[in-house]
């Protein structure tokens, strides 16, 4: 008897673990599937910000950005993304690939790319459904078309404590970008990456790819900018294009389809504990960036004495945070909380030299967390960055 209470015990503990963790990753947007390593709304902002398909591809090939983070023939190193435009009059079909070998390529993911006769742009990139699942665009948060925008929303599935501002855009400004601009000329010579499987550019070398935590916990800082910019869509702005591209002209590799079936990609969602390390890298890169208010994503352990560090602050850890510094203020003002009525003249409140008084004494017994060294701290990050990267 006490046998068959403590399995029923045991079930109802792992039923309520997994789906804990189930919440979790829905809370992070997470798919649990290969395009989870390839931000769609990062690739959309530098696809925005190139000049050229080239400088594109190479940007979407940097270890630096931390945009490519694809390892799809599970050699434990980095896929090159190569850079196809498909051009039909007016409809470029921009199409991101990898050469899984000399025989296999899988598509990852297709920039539609249509102007109109009065030279209005509808952009929308489209994942593949062997990596993100059926029918997941992201698009600019389009302002001029109602019946788009019903469908859409700015930042499905994201629960996050960023706050959001959405920023909108219109056909006619997206036709100002400078890489649609560019293809759109009549000088255009269509691009096809020169780069295939064994053969790369001499700049380029693969990495290591980072457990999804880790690349999650460094992308989730941006997402300020991702869901104020982009959002998902469940409508094809190109109808035709299932049936013109997709539908006809998709390459996938079997390589890949078979892994996704067997859930070899999953073990990239085994390290929680990264978050923490993806996003300190972030705050190191990025020590001034907009994101004051938000707390690092709670995919990790919570730390000894149920801290809960803010990263608020290039490092992120506790005890350097602005609002140490708080408690000095009330101090500063004395004379206007503790006066009990208004009969007293000005002369009799506290000088300007008693009001600074305070902010002269304290630092002087208690040093300002700014300027207290914590080398015990340091070590441990420096420890964690090293198991950023998979062995």
């Amino acid at each position: 008897m006490k046998k068959h209470s403590l399995l029923i015990l045991l079930a109802v503990f792992f039923l309520f673990a997994f789906q804990a963790t189930a919440q979790e990753n829905k809370d992070q947007g997470q798919l649990g599937l290969p395009g989870d390593n390839l931000n769609l709304y990062a690739v959309l902002k530098i696809f925005q910000e190139s000049e050229t398909l080239e400088i594109f591809e190479k940007k979407l090939n940097e270890e630096d950005s931390k945009i490519n983070n694809l390892d799809l023939d599970g050699n434990n190193e980095i896929d090159y993304i190569k850079v196809v435009d498909n051009v039909d009059a007016d409809i470029h079909t921009i199409v991101l690939q990898v050469e899984i070998n000399k025989n296999e390529v899988q598509d990852v993911a297709s920039f539609v790319v249509q102007k109109d006769k009065n030279g209005k742009v509808q952009i929308q990139v489209i994942g593949d459904e062997d990596l993100y699942g059926k029918d997941y665009i992201i698009e600019p948060n389009y302002s001029d078309d109602e019946k788009i925008a019903e469908t859409s929303t700015p930042n499905p599935g994201y629960t996050g404590n960023t706050t959001v501002i959405i920023h909108n855009t219109t056909t006619y400004e997206v036709a100002q970008w400078p890489v649609v601009r560019y293809i759109f000329l009549p000088s255009y010579s269509i691009w096809h990456s020169p780069w295939h499987y064994g053969y790369y550019p001499s700049y380029w070398h693969p990495w290591r790819p980072l457990y999804w935590h880790n690349y999650y916990g460094y992308h989730y800082h941006w997402n300020y900018h991702y869901y104020g910019y982009y959002r998902r869509s469940n409508y094809y702005r190109y109808p035709a294009w299932r049936t013109s591209y997709y539908n006809t002209r998709r390459v996938r590799s079997p390589y890949v389809y078979n892994r996704v079936q067997r859930g070899d990609y999953r073990t990239t969602y085994s390290r929680p504990d990264q978050t923490r390390i993806g996003s300190e890298s972030f705050r190191k890169k990025y020590p001034n960036a907009p994101t004051a208010n938000d707390r690092v994503p709670q995919s990790r352990p919570n730390r000894p004495g149920g801290n809960n560090p803010s990263v608020t602050n290039p490092g992120g850890r506790p005890g350097t945070r602005p609002e140490t510094t708080n408690p000095n203020r009330p101090s500063t003002r004395p004379g206007n909380t503790v006066s009990p009525k208004p009969k007293p003249p000005v002369t009799t409140r506290p000088s300007p030299s008693d009001n600074k008084r305070p902010a002269v004494t304290r630092p002087s017994t208690k040093p300002s967390p700014s300027t207290r060294p914590s080398p015990q701290k340091n070590k441990p990050v420096e420890k964690k960055k090293s198991e950023s990267r998979r062995n």
